[in-house]
C-alpha cells in the first residue's frame, strides 16, 4: 500500500471513530503494511503476518500480480479480501486476469468497478459514425485489455488501426519522417483525423503537441482521449495543445456537486478534507483513494451488521506456514455480510451484488467547443453509465445565429401561471399561455424555430427512480423523445448531470402561501395584558389593604380615645368601606386620601407602598397594552421558515418527490446545518413519509391552504401568483426573497441550442424584455394587492369598537349596578325609617326650629348669658348626638366659657329667601341650653342625608342661613312649650 493509500486508510478510520452510530461504542484495530507495487512475495509475506495476529477482513491497493497471489491465499484461509487495483504512472487501466478459485467460492471482491473504457468508446465511435480510425496506446498499456474491443469493431466492419507509442515521442515521429515518403504521410496524416489516444496524461500532452509540430495534426482532426483518471488542468493542457475538435473520456462521481450532501453518506460524516473542494486535497488524489476509503466504509457497515444479528465471529488467527492450518469458521459468514451491503461514499453507491465486484461506474464525456467571447472552450457532451448507457448527443452542430427551418418538439407541464391552457378552438391543436410560453415565443422570433408543444404524461418534472431511470419531463429529455422541457422547472445539481440547461431567465426561491389570519374579536381584549391569575391577586390587593388601613386606623382612634379622657376624635373614625374606597382610589390614580387620614407614620407607610405598587403594576400594564395592540394588530406572526418551524398551530408541506421537497430533505437531513430550522421544518413535512401532510400536486397545495389552516410551501413565484388571483383575496405569500437557483429551458445532453438559447435569454435580460413579461404575470397592483398589504404593516392603525367594548361593558355594568344599590338603599332607608319613628311625630323644617328659637330668646333676653368663645353648631353635629343627649350638655362638654364676649352661630338650612342671620352672645361664664332632647327629635337619624351631610326631609334646596343673636341677662332658656312637635333636620 503506497504512503498516500496510508493516509487516506487512516482518515477513513478517524472519521468512523467521530461517527458512534456507525459502530456504536466499538472501535476499528487496525494495521497498514506498506509493499512494492508489484511485489507477489512481499505482499503475501505481509498478508500471513497479518493472519498470524487476528484478522477480520484484508483491504488492499495493489497491482494485478500482487492482487492474484493475495487472492489465492485469502480464498485458501477463508479471509474476506477487498481489492482496489491501481494503475501505474496514469496508464489507463486494464482488467486483472485473476486466478479462478479451487472450489468456486471466490473470497476476493473488486471495489472498484471493472474496466468499462471499452464500451464508452464502442458507444462513440458509432455515434460519431467512424469508419475509420487508429488507436494509439504507450508501451505501458496492456494490449489484452483491447481484445475484446478490437472483436466488437471488427464485427461491426470498421477499419481500425493500433500503434504502440514508446516513450520517446520525438523519435516516433521522426521515424516516420524517415522512413515515409511523401504519398505515405499524407495517406497517413488522413488515417490521424481520426484517433484514439490510450496514454498518461502527460504522454498526451507530448504527443499532441509533437503532432502539431510536425504537421500531421489538421484543423479538421477529431481526436478522442480516454482515461478514467485525468484532472480538470490536464484536461485544459490537452485542449489548448490539440488543434482540431478534441474530445475525452473520464470517470466522474456525481454526488460531488451536490453541496447539501456531500459530506455525509448515510449518516456517516466525512472528513471536510475529502468533501469540500475549497481545501484543494480532494484534487491531489487519485480514484484508487477514493475507493479505498469507500472499502473501509463498506467493512464498517458490515460489522455493524454483525454486531447488530449478534452473529460476531472472534478473529481468526491463522498460521500460513502450516499445513494444518484451518481455514476461519467465520470467514463465509462475514463475506455474506460484506456481499449483501450496499453504501453511499465519495465515489457513488457501492455493492458487491454483481458477481463480486462493484458495478456502478458514471463517465462524463467532454468535448471543445467554439465561442465568440471565450474561443475555445471544454463542455460536457453526455455522460455514460452502466444502466442507461450514453445520455447525450456527440454530433458535431455548429448554429452561428439562427435556427430557420428548425422545429422543435418541446414538453411542458401545466403551473400557474408559466404554463396555462389557452382558450382553444374545437378541431385545432391545443394552446398554450404563461410566462414561460411567452419567453418562448420571443425566442422562437428572434431565433426563427417552430415548435410542437404537449404535455408529459406522468405530471412530473423529473426526479431520479431507484432503479436509476429518470421520470417526468427530464425522462423524456433522456429518452430523447423531446427536445426541450419548458415550465417552472428549476436548475437541480442532480438534473444538470444528466441534462443541459440554459440561461435562467427568472430566479427561483421557495415561498410560504396561507391564508390571511382572521382579526380575533375580543371585547375583553384590554384584559389580556395580565394572566388571569394576576389579575385575581390585584383584586385580593385591594380589600386587603383595605382592611390594613381600617384595622391602623381603629388602632388609632383607640389610642387618641384613650389620651382625650374617654373622648375619640370624629376625624379618626373611618368605616372600612370608606377605607377600600381609598384604596381602591388610589390604585386608579384618583386620589382620594388626605393628611388627615394618614395620621401616624404606619399608615404612611401602608399608603406609600400601595402608591408604588400601584404605580409598577399601571405602568406595566400600560406597556404591555401597547405590545399586546400592536401584536395583535399584525396580520399574520409567520414571516419566514424561522417563524414556521417555532410554530405548532399550523400545519405545513409540500409536494411530494418534488425539487422542493428534495430542498428540505438535504436541508434538513445536514447534521452540518447548524441552524435546527429546517430539521423542524423536514419533521413536519416529511410526518408520515408525507403523506400527512404534503401534498400529490401543486394545485391540491393551493386548494388546501385556502380552505384551511395549512401553509403551503412551494415555488415564490407560483404562490405568489395564486395569491395575486385568488377571487376572495384571502391567501397571503411569505417566505425569503434571497435566490440560489432559477428556472430555465432544459435540453439534451450536448443539445447544439443551448449555447444559442442562453444568449438570447441575456439578451432579452438586458432590453428589459423579461421585466416586462413579469409584470404581465405578477402586476403590482392586480385583483390582489399583496405589495399594499405588506406596506401596510409598519404603520399605524386606528382601533375598532370591539377593541373598546370592555371598557364599555364595564362602565355599563357599573352604571347599573349603582342604579340597583340605589333602588335598594331607597328601599331598605324607607322601611327601616317606618319601623322606627313613632306614628304621633310631626316633622318641623329648619324654618320653624329658626322661629322657635327667636321667640324663646326674645322672652328671656335679659336672663341669658353665653360664653365669650365662638361655637360653630352645624346639622351634623346635632345628628351626630345620642337621644339622650341635649344641647345644653353638648355646649358644657364641648364648648366651655371662656373671657370675652361671648358669640354663638348656629348654621341650619332654610329655603332661599326666608330668615336671617344672627348672633346670639351672652355674658361670660353662661350656656346656652337648647330645648332640643330626644323627646323633640325622635327621628333625627332617620331622616335623608343631604349632599352636603345635613339632614333634610320634604324641603326644597336650602342654603345654610347664619341666626344673629345678642346678649341679654337673665336665666335659663326654658323649655319648649310644645314638646311633643318633633323637630326634624
Amino acid at each position: 500500500m503506497p504512503e498516500i493509500d496510508d493516509e487516506i486508510f487512516q482518515l477513513a478510520i478517524s472519521d468512523l471513530s467521530l461517527n458512534d452510530d456507525i459502530l456504536q461504542s466499538e472501535k476499528i484495530t487496525h494495521s497498514v503494511k506498506l509493499i512494492e507495487p508489484n511485489n507477489p512475495f512481499q505482499a503475501v509475506q505481509e498478508a500471513c503476518e497479518l493472519m498470524n495476529q487476528g484478522i477480520l477482513a484484508l483491504v488492499t491497493s495493489t497491482g494485478c500480480a500482487a492482487a492474484s497471489a493475495l487472492q489465492s491465499l485469502t480464498d485458501a484461509m477463508h479471509i474476506p479480501h477487498l481489492f482496489i487495483q491501481r494503475n501505474g504512472d496514469g496508464t489507463p487501466r486494464t482488467a486483472c486476469q485473476l486466478n479462478p478459485s479451487p472450489d468456486g467460492e471466490s473470497y476476493t471482491l473488486a471495489a472498484r468497478p471493472p474496466v468499462r473504457i471499452n464500451d464508452v468508446l464502442l458507444t462513440l465511435v458509432s455515434e460519431l459514425h467512424w469508419q475509420k480510425f487508429i488507436i494509439f496506446y504507450e508501451s505501458d498499456y496492456d494490449i489484452r485489455g483491447l481484445q475484446t474491443f478490437m472483436d466488437q469493431v471488427s464485427r461491426l466492419g470498421l477499419d481500425v488501426s493500433l500503434q504502440r507509442v514508446d516513450r520517446n515521442v520525438s523519435r516516433v515521429f521522426n521515424d516516420l519522417f524517415n522512413t515515409m515518403r511523401t504519398e505515405e504521410l499524407n495517406r497517413y496524416r488522413d488515417t490521424l483525423r481520426r484517433a484514439v489516444l490510450l496514454m498518461s496524461p502527460r504522454g498526451a500532452q507530448v504527443f499532441i503537441h509533437q503532432a502539431v509540430e510536425t504537421n500531421l495534426a489538421s484543423k479538421d482532426s477529431h481526436w478522442v482521449y480516454a482515461n478514467e483518471e485525468v484532472s480538470d488542468a490536464d484536461i485544459m493542457e490537452l485542449i489548448h495543445s490539440s488543434l482540431g475538435r478534441m474530445t475525452i473520456i473520464r470517470q466522474i462521481f456525481p454526488l460531488w456537486r451536490d453541496t447539501n450532501v456531500r459530506c455525509m453518506r448515510n449518516n456517516h460524516r466525512i472528513s471536510s478534507l475529502l468533501c469540500d473542494p475549497q481545501e484543494g486535497y480532494l484534487q491531489s488524489l487519485e480514484v484508487s483513494n477514493l475507493y479505498l476509503y469507500d472499502s473501509v466504509l463498506m467493512l464498517a457497515n458490515a460489522f455493524y451488521r454483525k454486531l447488530e444479528d449478534r452473529k460476531w465471529h472472534s478473529m481468526a488467527s491463522l498460521n500460513c506456514m502450516r499445513k494444518s492450518t484451518k481455514p476461519w469458521n467465520g470467514g463465509w459468514s462475514m463475506l455474506d455480510t460484506i456481499q449483501k451491503g450496499r453504501i453511499s461514499g465519495l465515489t457513488g453507491l457501492m455493492d458487491f451484488r454483481a458477481e463480486g465486484s462493484n458495478s456502478h461506474v458514471q463517465f462524463e464525456i467532454l468535448g471543445t467547443s467554439y465561442s465568440e467571447t471565450f474561443g475555445k472552450d471544454v463542455k460536457r457532451l453526455a455522460t455514460w453509465d452502466s444502466t442507461r448507457g450514453l445520455n447525450g448527443s456527440l454530433k458535431e452542430n455548429r448554429i452561428e445565429s439562427s435556427m430557420q427551418g428548425v422545429t422543435l418538439r418541446i414538453v411542458t407541464l401545466l403551473e400557474e401561471p408559466f404554463v396555462m391552457v389557452a382558450e382553444n378552438i374545437l378541431g385545432q391543436a391545443k394552446r398554450y399561455k404563461g410566462f414561460s410560453i411567452d419567453v418562448l415565443d420571443a425566442l422562437s422570433k428572434i431565433l426563427g424555430f417552430k415548435y410542437d408543444i404537449y404535455q408529459v404524461g406522468d405530471g412530473k418534472y423529473g426526479s431520479a427512480l431507484p432503479n436509476g431511470s429518470w421520470n417526468g419531463m427530464i425522462g423524456e429529455l433522456i429518452g430523447k423523445q423531446a427536445d426541450l422541457a419548458i415550465s417552472a422547472i428549476t436548475i437541480t445539481p442532480e438534473r444538470e448531470s444528466v441534462v443541459d440547461f440554459s440561461k435562467r431567465y427568472m430566479d427561483y426561491s421557495v415561498g410560504i402561501l396561507m391564508r390571511k389570519s382572521e382579526e380575533k374579536i375580543n371585547i375583553f381584549s384590554l384584559l389580556a395584558p395580565f394572566d388571569l391569575a394576576v389579575w385575581a391577586c390585584i383584586a385580593a390587593a385591594v380589600p386587603v389593604v383595605g382592611i390594613m388601613i381600617f384595622l391602623l386606623r381603629r388602632i388609632q382612634a383607640v389610642r387618641c380615645h384613650n389620651s382625650a379622657g374617654g373622648h375619640t376624635s370624629p376625624s379618626v373614625s373611618t368605616s372600612l368601606q370608606s377605607a377600600i374606597w381609598i384604596v381602591y382610589g388610589a390604585f386608579v390614580q384618583q386620589g382620594g386620601c388626605s393628611d388627615s387620614i394618614l395620621g401616624s407614620v404606619a399608615l404612611r407607610i401602608v399608603m406609600g407602598s400601595w402608591w408604588l405598587f400601584t404605580l409598577i403594576v399601571c405602568s406595566s400594564y400600560t406597556a404591555n397594552l401597547a405590545a399586546y395592540l400592536t401584536v395583535s394588530r399584525m396580520d399574520n406572526a409567520i414571516r419566514s421558515f424561522q417563524d414556521l418551524s417555532r410554530q405548532s398551530d399550523l400545519v405545513y408541506g409540500t409536494v411530494r418527490e418534488s425539487a422542493v421537497f428534495e430542498y428540505f430533505k438535504a436541508k434538513g437531513t445536514n447534521p452540518l446545518e447548524q441552524d435546527n430550522t429546517y430539521a423542524e421544518l423536514w419533521k413536519t413535512i416529511n410526518k408520515n413519509n408525507g403523506l400527512e401532510n404534503s401534498v400529490s400536486s401543486p394545485s391540491e397545495g393551493i386548494k388546501k391552504a385556502k380552505r384551511a389552516s395549512y401553509a403551503f410551501l412551494w415555488d415564490m413565484a407560483v404562490v405568489e401568483y395564486a395569491a395575486l388571483t385568488d377571487d376572495d383575496c384571502t391567501l397571503t405569500v411569505a417566505g425569503n426573497s434571497m435566490s440560489t437557483r432559477g428556472y430555465s429551458m432544459a435540453l439534451q445532453h450536448g443539445s447544439p441550442y443551448r449555447d444559442l438559447f442562453s444568449q438570447k435569454i441575456l439578451e432579452l435580460q438586458e432590453k428589459g424584455d423579461l421585466d416586462i413579461l413579469k409584470q404581465k404575470w405578477w402586476p403590482k397592483k392586480g385583483r390582489c394587492d399583496l405589495q399594499s398589504h405588506a406596506d401596510a404593516q409598519p404603520e399605524g392603525r386606528a382601533l375598532h369598537l370591539h377593541s373598546f367594548a370592555g371598557v364599555f361593558c364595564i362602565l355599563a355594568a357599573g352604571l347599573l349596578l349603582a342604579l340597583l344599590v340605589a333602588a335598594l338603599e331607597t328601599w331598605w332607608n324607607s322601611n327601616h325609617c317606618h319601623r322606627e319613628q313613632p306614628k304621633e311625630d310631626k316633622e318641623v323644617n329648619l324654618e320653624q326650629v329658626h322661629q322657635r328659637l327667636n321667640s324663646l330668646l326674645d322672652d328671656d333676653l335679659a336672663h341669658k348669658q353665653l360664653p365669650g368663645q365662638s361655637i360653630e353648631i352645624s346639622a351634623l353635629d346635632i345628628g351626630s348626638m345620642q337621644p339622650s343627649q341635649s344641647l345644653e350638655a353638648l355646649s358644657a362638654r364641648d364648648y366651655p366659657s371662656h373671657r370675652g364676649l361671648p358669640r354663638l352661630s348656629v348654621t341650619t338650612f332654610l329655603q332661599e329667601g326666608h330668615g336671617a342671620g344672627r348672633t346670639m352672645s351672652s355674658g361670660p361664664g353662661r350656656n346656652l341650653p337648647l330645648p332640643l332632647s330626644s323627646a323633640t327629635m325622635p327621628s333625627i337619624r332617620c331622616k335623608h342625608r343631604a349632599p352636603n351631610g345635613g339632614l333634610f326631609r320634604q324641603s326644597p334646596v336650602k342654603t345654610p342661613m347664619a341666626m344673629s343673636y345678642q346678649p341679654v341677662p337673665g336665666g335659663p332658656i326654658p323649655k319648649a312649650s310644645e314638646p311633643s312637635h318633633g323637630t326634624s333636620i
